[in-house]
């Protein structure tokens, strides 16, 4: 079953949650990043001893309201780890009963959970089932939750259950649901990326394009165009932000996920910005990610140029 590229390990020993890492080539919503992130310093010393996966899943089955939730919390950064996974073959199954068991029970159990689910390389067969009967949850940020990890699974038979989680009135919600339909495979999807790309929130439209280009469809390549406006992102993106461990540069960001998108998709026309700003932006991220795109762009150009002379 393949899995998102996001999955990278926490650098330099940091706790850092499964979503605040897909902005590599999506945007995420801010409120998703900010709840894990902020929290991590707040609790870490009640978790700070080396304990066993399984231990912490008793701590989310029988500890106290404030022992439950930061062990659900180190569950889901656990599972990042491949070996942790292959150290425990019964975890799986144990962590979809705890998150189904988790209904009603603290919202952050349950979206830490959920996002623990998300990462299981070898899910059990109910993972994706347990999951969309949870996309009725009362909380929004339990909804955004269990969407990144129906995506993250890479089971495509739950397009259909996503897709209908577009119709939501929460742009967040909204935002995620294209994030994890671009992140799995296939068309079915398709139509309703499309639509996306006409969303009333600029950030739901800035996934549908890049979600596209991911599928290597070219129909978002005007908004891409305005990914790699900065006065234009300024305006429309979240601020930077300082939270706990980590400063959040949304513009950055933004802008980077456009140039990874235009680099997927080999969008020649856009050539011109990714070159303005691989010379001229005030941010280094920004001109690195746009010096890459140019080189995918030229690989691309010689690849069609071989082909055509072949």
């Amino acid at each position: 079953m393949e899995k998102l590229d996001e999955r990278d390990d926490a650098q330099d020993g940091e706790a850092r949650s499964v979503p605040a890492l897909a902005v590599q080539f999506f945007i995420i919503p801010l409120a998703v990043v900010v709840a894990v992130v902020s929290v991590y310093g707040g609790f870490r010393w009640l978790v700070d001893d080396v304990r066993t996966p399984q231990e912490y899943l008793n701590d989310v089955r029988a500890g106290g309201r404030e022992r439950r939730w930061p062990a659900a919390f180190e569950l889901s950064r656990l599972m990042a780890d491949p070996e942790v996974q292959a150290a425990e073959p019964t975890l799986g199954p144990a962590l979809v009963r705890a998150f189904v068991e988790s209904e009603g029970d603290d919202p952050r159990v349950r979206r830490y959970l959920a996002m623990a689910v998300g990462q299981l390389l070898a899910p059990p067969a109910d993972a994706g089932a347990s999951l969309v009967a949870a996309l009725g949850d009362p909380e929004s940020e339990t909804r955004i939750s269990v969407i990144w990890a129906l995506g993250s699974l890479g089971d495509t038979s739950v397009v259909p259950e996503l897709a209908k989680m577009y119709a939501s009135d929460d742009a967040g919600v909204r935002k995620i649901t294209v994030y994890a339909l671009g992140a799995l495979s296939g068309d079915a999807q398709i139509d309703t990326l499309r639509t996306a790309l006409n969303d009333t929130a600029p950030d739901v439209q800035w996934n549908a394009a890049v979600a596209l280009a991911r599928h290597g469809n070219a129909e978002g390549g005007t908004v891409l165009g305005r990914m790699l406006d900065r006065a234009y992102v300024e305006r429309i993106a979240e601020p930077a932000a300082g939270v706990g461990i980590d400063e959040i540069d949304r513009v950055g960001d933004v802008m980077i996920s456009g140039l990874n998108a235009v680099a997927a998709l080999g969008a020649e026309g856009l050539r011109e910005s990714v070159a303005q700003l691989s010379r001229d932006d005030e941010s280094l991220r920004v001109r690195q990610a746009a010096i890459e795109a140019l080189a995918a762009l030229d690989a691309a150009a010689a690849e069609a140029e071989g082909q055509a002379r072949g």
